[in-house]
């Protein structure tokens, strides 16, 4: 069985590869709760402001979040549409390997001939 996506395999890589990361997932978590501005993200983290900036840059490339300008600030928001595709695929990974150890599963409780040998 073939898992398909709706994504690329370039953006699967992007999405999995900034989720990787604590901090960006922490990230993702306030974004999605709320709009947040860099400058309030960065205050949360004991890294500097452009440490936290990259981290949404990461972020922003792999369509987790978006900015947008609010004022003179820069917001941050969560894609939460984008979380909703990455999770399609992993539950397509889960169906995958379900089917995989039923099968596993019907072939351990077949039947085996007990011949004894001549």
């Amino acid at each position: 069985m073939v898992v398909e996506t709706e994504l690329s395999d370039a953006e699967v890589d992007r999405i999995f590869h900034a989720l990787a990361d604590a901090t960006r997932r922490d990230i993702v978590r306030r974004t999605l709760a709320g709009d947040a501005s860099v400058t309030d993200l960065a205050a949360a983290y004991e890294m500097s402001f452009a440490a936290v900036s990259k981290h949404v840059g990461v972020l922003e490339e792999a369509g987790l979040v978006t900015r947008h300008p609010e004022g003179r600030r820069r917001m941050v928001r969560g894609n939460p549409e984008r979380i909703a595709r990455a999770q399609r695929l992993l539950d397509a990974y889960e169906r995958l390997w379900r089917d995989r150890v039923g099968r596993l599963d019907d072939l351990l409780a077949e039947p085996t001939s007990t011949s004894t040998p001549a």
